[in-house]
């Protein structure tokens, strides 16, 4: 269900109710009871998503807003209630004391679903593996570091002394089984759409951006061009630090890690593998090296992820691929 309230100019509540939460229930609804309508708000959330669209698609003046911006406006309330939601959200509406978020296309969401999907996958994976190791671990039997690959021939070769762990082991190697094949097929998958995608091509010039960094990135700007500035998009992952000033009292913190949280661990994996992996020394990795004497290897990762995703986007805004040295260009 979905509370709806209406309210004219002067914030006078004209009528409030509960409908389906359906486009064309939603639609009917506000075209019957606000024939004049000016501006529609819903916060953000999984539902939203496709209210937002249908109504777009019916015409209807909607717009999305930040739930966590909305929450301190709510909070007025003294009772917490759908009906009083709707009532603050009509007044957001009213005075425009909102920021407007932007809904991202179908595909993107495609593509999102499929890199969520993996993520899920490859964290139940690692839970399993985990509590393998923990079993194994009462009888002092150590797994200790090893590749993926073979960890499953590491782990029967232990079972070799204690035996009465078989089954229970068994059956947690099975499932991990299971999970290692439907990661390798979201994994395959996802290369194959950035394989078709000419945009996760030019992006993968970068040293260090692999097909699931760039197809994670593209579906994460989904349309470079709302950013007005390149620089801005390292704030938008989340990857700037947080600021708070009142006074005399002024101090950064740690970084927000607002936004697309995918996109933001796969650059900082991207930026890992730049700076250990990538046998070259282009200069954005002398130029993190440096940086990690001063402050650390774990803040200069960040500090490099974020620069990536700014020459990213630029390199997504010209369809141009990634050149070393700008000046010679």
């Amino acid at each position: 269900m979905v509370s709806i309230c209406v309210s004219d100019d002067a914030g006078l509540v004209l009528w409030r109710g509960d409908v389906a939460n359906e486009p064309g229930v939603v639609a009917a609804a506000l075209s019957r009871h606000a024939p004049g309508l000016v501006r529609a708000v819903l916060e953000t959330g999984s539902c939203g998503i496709h209210l937002y669209r249908g109504l777009s698609a019916a015409g209807a003046p909607i717009v999305c807003i930040c739930a966590r911006h909305a929450k301190g406006v709510l909070k007025c309330k003294v009772n917490k209630s759908d009906a009083n939601d709707a009532e603050g959200l009509a007044q957001l509406a009213r005075t425009g004391w909102y920021r407007e978020v932007y809904v991202k296309s179908a595909d993107a969401h495609v593509i999102r679903a499929h890199l969520l999907a993996r993520r899920q996958i490859a964290k139940a994976r690692r839970d399993f593996e985990n509590q393998i190791r923990a079993l194994l671990r009462v009888f002092g039997l150590k797994v200790g570091a090893v590749a993926r690959g073979r960890f499953e021939e590491r782990v029967w070769r232990l079972l070799d002394q204690a035996p009465a762990l078989r089954l229970p082991v068994d059956q947690l190697l099975l499932a991990r089984r299971s999970l290692l094949a439907s990661q390798d097929a979201l994994e395959t998958e996802a290369k194959r759409l950035a394989k078709a995608d000419p945009r996760c091509q030019t992006l993968q010039t970068m040293p260090g951006v692999g097909p699931l960094t760039a197809l994670a990135f593209v579906s994460a700007m989904d349309g470079p061009a709302r950013f007005v500035n390149s620089s801005s998009v390292g704030a938008y992952l989340g990857l700037t630090p947080r600021g708070y000033q009142s006074g005399e009292v002024a101090w950064s913190g740690r970084i927000s890690k607002a936004g697309d949280a995918v996109a933001r661990a796969l650059l900082y994996e991207a930026a890992n593998s730049l700076m250990v992996r990538v046998k070259a020394w282009p200069p954005l990795k002398v130029w993190a090296h440096k940086l990690a004497e001063r402050i650390g290897g774990k803040k200069a990762r960040v500090a490099l992820a974020r620069k990536m995703a700014v020459i990213l986007h630029r390199m997504l805004l010209d369809g141009a691929a990634y050149n070393a040295n700008p000046k010679t260009a």
